[in-house]
């Protein structure tokens, strides 16, 4: 683990070895990752004119790489970082360069479609979590809350600027040509990351990757506080796979008007996003991360109301609202899991923790692809509730103090050694 400094301040962060690099190879990534989001949905729905499909499209873009997150994990652990986060973006670049040539082309089936997402998902873990398990080895303790704030901004950067790109660009251009514009996006992430520094780091190992890999579910099944946020946060984003549904279809089939407007009104979210995260990220966490959750996500609720009378206007301020609310929880999620996550499991505890965390994202989409067909009002009442869940969940489920219970599951108790990662091939 990094020494400590004196500066717990976000300019002392540039004084981290290669940092600055990696964020801005994370950043395009993630502005990318958000354009997709947004155009992947416009494409569906313009091309084959059908919610259901765009929220099938959506869930198997996700799911099969959240089933094999354990492994990804493993991988990480064992290998390192650096290779395999490039190896996911020559992946998602070329799986989207592949849909929208055959788009252009006119021989992209359905089941093409479903496809090529589904396979283009299973290497998705390993840059979301390779990125962020290599934070806090990297960065020194006291600058942990400031490296989480930046992490949170990239998001809400990549909010502010994807989604209005990606709705400009489906509407200059057309689905197919937008997806081949992030498949260079991807390439050009690949290419500034490259060289990025590999730390070092102890490894609980047994030497055979699907025992690992297991190792790390039983780890993270056994850790209360990366448990109770697993079932609370995809409790919550329920509620984002909702909103990333019924706000295009309210844009487009309510109010008739363009994709450039569904990347404006997610946009707006970004803006209250980075405002909340600068703010918050200058906070002491520690000791406090339980209320950061549970009164945002209650909050989410009534904000999701917003979006029941179908206009411009209280749909562009819940968004705003949605992404105030999720500086403080984002700070709060991602220092506590750093803080109770032994950093010799951090590939593999991190992997299965963040996507079980993102598990009702897709299910969220599915459900309300159903549900919007038939009534958008019912989606939108879906989704908060679900946050009420959430904070019922996180309330009663997550450890107030890391003394709590065995919030570090100890390497013994799963049989398996503890050696240096060099060793563990």
């Amino acid at each position: 683990m990094p020494a400590p400094r004196s500066d717990p301040s976000y300019r002392a962060l540039l004084a981290v070895p290669s940092l600055a690099r990696i964020i801005a190879g994370m950043q395009i990534a993630r502005i990318a990752q958000s354009m997709v989001g947004v155009a992947i949905v416009l494409f569906t729905l313009t091309a084959y004119h059908s919610a259901e499909l765009a929220g099938a499209v959506t869930f198997v873009a996700i799911v099969p790489g959240m089933l094999v997150s354990p492994v990804a994990g493993a991988l990480l652990d064992r290998h390192g970082r650096a290779r395999l986060v490039l190896l996911d973006y020559a992946v998602a670049g070329a799986s989207l360069a592949l849909i929208g040539g055959l788009a252009l082309a006119g021989a992209l089936p359905v089941w093409a479609l479903l496809l090529i997402a589904g396979v283009s998902s299973l290497t998705a873990p390993l840059s979301s979590t390779g990125l962020r398990s290599l934070f806090p080895l990297l960065v020194p303790v006291p600058l942990w809350e400031r490296i989480n704030a930046v992490d949170s901004m990239g998001y809400v950067v990549a909010t502010i600027v994807g989604p209005p790109l990606a709705g400009v660009v489906v509407g200059l251009w057309g689905g197919p040509v937008a997806l081949v514009t992030i498949a260079v996006a991807y390439l050009a992430a690949a290419v500034v990351l490259i060289g990025i520094p590999d730390p070092r780091t102890d490894v609980v190992s047994t030497g055979r990757l699907l025992v690992d890999a297991w190792q790390g579910l039983v780890y993270t099944w056994r850790n209360p506080t990366l448990r109770a946020l697993g079932f609370s946060i995809s409790a919550l984003n329920l509620s984002g796979g909702v909103t990333t549904i019924v706000v295009p279809l309210i844009v487009l089939d309510v109010l008739h008007m363009g994709s450039e407007t569904v990347g404006g009104v997610f946009a707006v979210m970004g803006v209250g996003g980075a405002v909340a995260a600068l703010i918050f990220g200058r906070m002491k966490s520690e000791g406090r991360e339980r209320r950061m959750l549970v009164l945002p996500m209650l909050a989410s609720a009534a904000v999701l109301l917003l979006l029941l009378p179908g206009q411009l206007a209280p749909m562009a301020l819940s968004m705003t609202l949605v992404g105030l609310l999720n500086g403080p929880m984002d700070i709060a999620l991602f220092t506590l899991r750093q803080r109770r996550t032994d950093p010799a499991w951090m590939g593999r505890a991190f992997a299965v923790s963040m996507n079980f965390n993102f598990a009702g994202f897709p299910i969220g989409s599915a459900i309300a692809g159903w549900l919007a067909s038939r009534t958008i009002e019912g989606a939108i009442l879906f989704g908060a509730g679900a946050c009420v869940l959430a904070a019922v969940i996180a309330a009663r489920g997550i450890p107030a103090a890391a003394g709590e219970g065995p919030t570090i599951a100890d390497a013994a108790t799963l049989g398996v050694p503890r050696e240096g990662a060099g060793a563990a091939k």
